[in-house]
């Protein structure tokens, strides 16, 4: 088993991945003084349910805690104000109080609604992080927490960070192809931004990482979240440097959003929005290569790198105008300067945005 620290002073936290590691969760859960007298909640979706759910909460109760789930809908429509709602429902049914705990047992979806229900209950209680997911490896990290809005996405929601994170690697061997392909895209934005060397070794192992081979997937999540980790410590609200985990992100947010949170994988959207990202970059001066690596990257691994021709511009457009990276008339983007280096640029005119995005739909 590995670890990483997340480091926030006071808040700091443990990360563990590992193979095999959520029958120590009883022990995980000790370690960081989580009380006993309080019931935990575990807020969870029915797939996972199925796979996770009754080792987790048997792990827990051996250990001596009192466990109750609730269980929601698998997708991001689950990611809403309804479900909130219905969840701190459950939570004052079940007797929960100011010393319990919610558990996000699942990926990025229930992380942030259960998250952002940690946030919000009494004012904010405990929150541990169980992911299930490679996407998760991103969205555990950092204590964004959130729902969404029909009109932009993560639109509201609160920094709340986790007690921990647990990345137990043999859950994703559960997970469909297409989600694989969807988390490994956010795993490579990790190294766009930061690490050229880590894109590299990416480059080199993505047979073996769509494979699932244990000792190639461990390093890809591990990499990743120590580029998240260490961007967070410095940068904990996003005042500035944390940003630049938004590579792809202000397209992408937007296509979710179009599209209803039901036709793109996160991973997906973000893997158009790099696209479009590395298109700007072009625009503004900085080198071809870059849009011709990233695309190439994406590719390899089974990614969109083009707009759906049903999609509306104008759609996409306004979504974009929502979005939290808005400003004062002007479009704020993470600008690749280099493979494994980013900009942000926070005065990017709408209509060169569009013509990107027109542009998008002609990708081949």
């Amino acid at each position: 088993m590995k670890q990483i620290t997340v480091e926030l002073g006071e808040r700091s936290y443990p990360i563990y991945i590992g193979e095999g590691i959520l029958d120590r969760i009883g022990e995980f859960f000790e370690e960081r003084a989580i009380p006993k007298q309080s019931p935990i909640l575990i807020v969870t979706n029915e797939r996972v349910a199925d796979l996770y759910l009754g080792n987790v909460s048997l792990y827990l109760r051996q250990a001596g805690y009192q466990v109750i789930a609730k269980i929601v809908p698998p997708g991001e429509k689950t990611k809403s104000l309804a479900y909130l709602e219905e969840i701190i429902g459950a939570a004052l049914e079940g007797g929960l109080d100011r010393q319990s705990t919610i558990v996000a047992l699942g990926g990025g979806v229930v992380g942030d609604l259960a998250g952002f229900v940690a946030a919000s209950y009494m004012r904010g209680v405990r929150f541990v992080q169980i992911a299930t997911t490679i996407q998760a490896h991103d969205s555990s990290v950092g204590g964004k927490v959130g729902v969404n809005h029909p009109l932009a996405k993560n639109i509201i929601g609160a920094f709340h960070q986790p007690e921990m994170v647990i990345f137990d690697i043999a859950t994703l061997r559960t997970l469909p192809d297409r989600e694989i392909r969807s988390g490994l895209s956010e795993v490579l934005k990790e190294g766009l931004i930061w690490d050229a060397e880590f894109v590299e070794w990416f480059d080199q192992n993505t047979k073996d990482l769509l494979a699932l081979n244990s000792e190639a997937l461990q390093h890809a999540i591990y990499e990743g979240i120590r580029i998240k980790a260490n961007i967070v410590s410095l940068d904990e609200r996003e005042n500035d440097l944390r940003a630049i985990l938004n590579l792809g992100h202000t397209i992408g947010h937007a296509l979710e959003a179009v599209s209803g949170y039901n036709e793109l994988l996160h991973g997906e959207a973000i893997s158009i929005g790099m696209v479009g990202a590395a298109k700007l970059a072009m625009r503004l001066g900085n080198p071809e290569t870059i849009y011709i690596e990233t695309k190439r990257l994406l590719i390899n691994l089974g990614l969109p790198v083009r707009l759906p021709e049903h999609l509306v511009i104008d759609e996409i457009m306004s979504a974009m105008m929502h979005d939290k990276k808005f400003k004062e008339g002007q479009m704020v983007f993470v600008i690749p300067t280099a493979i494994g280096a980013v900009k942000i640029h926070k005065g990017i005119q709408s209509d060169m945005v569009r013509e990107v995005v027109i542009e998008l739909k002609e990708e081949v």
